[in-house]
Parts: C-alpha cells; sequence; structure tokens
C-alpha cells in the first residue's frame, strides 16, 4: 500500500472544534431508548479484509491533524487501508477552506476513485466538490458536504446527544429533583444540522427525566478547549449568583476548557457536564477523574477506519451500501468508562 501524504497550504489550526465518529465493537447504548436504537441503523463494522483494497485509490481529506480526535481517526483509516492494501492519498485540510480545496483539486489530479471527506465547513462543500473528481462516492465524515456527497459517514447526531441527555437527566432527577439555574450550551453553528442536532439530542434526552430545559444560554463559534474556557468564563460572569450550571458541548475539548474557566473562577463545583466524543485519554480521564463531569457518549475514534475503509472499498466496487453508514455508540460516566479503556488516571 502507497500512502501519499500531501502537505498544502498552511497547517496552522484555526481553532474549530471538530466532532467525529467510529465504530465500536459494543453494540449496547447504556441509557438509551427502545425508540432511539430503533431510529438508528447503526451499520455492522468489522477490520477490513486483507487484501480486499488491491488497485483501488482512495483520497481522504482529514479535518485538521492538529486536533487530537482527528489524528486518532486518520491513523485508524491509514491502518485499515494498509490492511486492505489500497493507495491511500492523504491530505490535511488543516481546518482550513482553501487548504482543502486544494486537497479536492489534488484528489482530481491523482484520480482517485473514492473520497473520504472530513472537512471542517459545509457551507464551503460546494466549491471543494466542485474541485474534485467527478461521479466517485464520497463519504461525507459528521460534517454534510453537499452537493457530491453519496453517503454519510458517523454519528447519528439526535441519538448520540439523546443519550448522553438521558445520563444527565436520570442525575438531575435523581440527586436534585431536576433543579439547576441555568443550561449553557457551547455549540459549534457553522457545522449546521449536525450541530442542531447532537445539541438538540442533549436536551430532548433530558427532558425525558426533567421537562423542557429552562434558562437555555447558547453561546460559542466553536467548542475547542481555547474557546470553551474562553465563552465559559463569559457565561459565569453573566451569571454571577447561578449555584448550579449544566453545561453541555458538541465536543469533549469544549468541556476541558469549561471546567478550566470555572476553576479560574473558584465555581468548579457549580458546573455538571455532558458531551460526547472520548477520544483521548485527557477526555477518558476528565470524566472518571471529575464527579461534575456527569456524562459523554463514546465514539471510539480508533477504530474509525472499521467503517471508512471496508464500505468506500464495497461503494468502489459498485455494491450497494447504507446511504447512512450510522455508526454505534454508548453513553458513559465516570463509573464506566473503564469497562472501554484502560485508564490510569491521578486526581
Amino acid at each position: 500500500m502507497v500512502r501519499k501524504i500531501l502537505v498544502l497550504g498552511a497547517t496552522a489550526a484555526l481553532g474549530v472544534g471538530v466532532i467525529a465518529a467510529t465504530s465500536s465493537s459494543a453494540a449496547s447504548t447504556p441509557g438509551s431508548t427502545a425508540a432511539a436504537a430503533a431510529a438508528s441503523p447503526f451499520v455492522p463494522s468489522s477490520q477490513a479484509v486483507p487484501g480486499s483494497g488491491k488497485g483501488i485509490k482512495i483520497g481522504y481529506l482529514s479535518n485538521d491533524e492538529s486536533v487530537p480526535i482527528v489524528h486518532v481517526i486518520s491513523l485508524g483509516i491509514e491502518a485499515q487501508a494498509k490492511r486492505a492494501g489500497v493507495d491511500l492519498v492523504f491530505c490535511n485540510g488543516a481546518g482550513s477552506d482553501a487548504t482543502a480545496l486544494q486537497c479536492a483539486k489534488t484528489f482530481k489530479t491523482e484520480k482517485v476513485q473514492g473520497i473520504i471527506n472530513f472537512q471542517h465547513d459545509t457551507a464551503a462543500a460546494p466549491s471543494i466538490c466542485a474541485a474534485g473528481p467527478k461521479g466517485v462516492p464520497v463519504f461525507a465524515v459528521d460534517i454534510p458536504q453537499p452537493p457530491c456527497q453519496t453517503e454519510f459517514m458517523g454519528v447519528d447526531n439526535t441519538v448520540g446527544g439523546e443519550i448522553a441527555g438521558e445520563q444527565l437527566g436520570m442525575y438531575f432527577k435523581a440527586h436534585f429533583n431536576c433543579k439547576y439555574d441555568a443550561w449553557v450550551s457551547l455549540e459549534e453553528p457553522e457545522i449546521g444540522a449536525p450541530n442542531t442536532e447532537r445539541m438538540g439530542g442533549y436536551r430532548i434526552g433530558f427532558a425525558k427525566y426533567c421537562g423542557p430545559v429552562h434558562n437555555l444560554k447558547k453561546i460559542g463559534f466553536d467548542a475547542s478547549e481555547a474557546m470553551g474556557e474562553t465563552d465559559m468564563a463569559d457565561a459565569l460572569t453573566s451569571l454571577p449568583a447561578a449555584k448550579r450550571i449544566i453545561v453541555t458541548s458538541i465536543d469533549d475539548e469544549g468541556i476541558e476548557g469549561a471546567f478550566a474557566a470555572a476553576k479560574t473562577a473558584g465555581r468548579s463545583t457549580e458546573l455538571y457536564a455532558a458531551s460526547l466524543g472520548m477520544a483521548d485519554t485527557v477526555a477518558r480521564c476528565g470524566l472518571k477523574t471529575n464527579p461534575n463531569w456527569i456524562t459523554s457518549t463514546a465514539i471510539f475514534p480508533e477504530k474509525y477506519g472499521w467503517v471508512g475503509i471496508p464500505y468506500m472499498i464495497k461503494a468502489i466496487k459498485g455494491q450497494t451500501i447504507p446511504k447512512n453508514l450510522y455508526v454505534p455508540l454508548v453513553a458513559v460516566t465516570g463509573k464506566t468508562i473503564g469497562n472501554y479503556y484502560k485508564l490510569s488516571c491521578s486526581g
């Protein structure tokens, strides 16, 4: 397998909070309802068949390799491409529309037969699609890529938010009789529908136990750790009398930033959090050691390639595949994260 690494344009991150998803061998979703599970047809996942991609060239447009979860996803895609014997043309979009556009042009020059597209800005998708090869399968990774998207791959965002929201709702009903002062939602509106669905999913799940969300404050341009800290600091300033604040984020990094802001303000015990990701040890240990980080939906990014590469090979070979390649999700808590990852955490 030949891996072509394309370095195009600037590599500096733009600080966008990245959402992503992947496959897991765990099919259960603790805290989810039968209705939610039935509404989300998760695809089966397994490693690529050795040699199944021989003679096939696939382009992979990475979101931004400086973001930990993206890098983990990329490593998984590379590993499965190698296993399958795929010629993988790798290009780091670096969180930049201009760089992603150059990646698409290079995929056209390289004559790739399919594209796994994880570029960050759905609004830029039409121009990036136009620059790439025509008539090839395009898997949009968590962020819609109109008009060239042929399949969507990743999180069923409503369900991903909902199962974490249910855990949060159960906790608040059991501990506080559902009483809280404010709900801060750290969002990333530039990604469009996934943001609306995931952030709304948290509130749907919570409402099953505690009724409609009140005192909602939506803030943020992205949910990186740095911006999460800045936005939460502003939110805390605007909520001087609040003693019990729910905070949800499009990803774990936003929650890490939120708790950093609360620590600086001397208000760490006032936040109660839910998120999605569990992509690295920092997030997993944060959940395990911080009793106020109530839950997160684990997405197992290290196995992401288990879905992307095998299904892309099938698509290139003309086999029928689902339009929505949803992956299994599990809502975890500090007590259950150790069931999925071996952790050695301090603090």
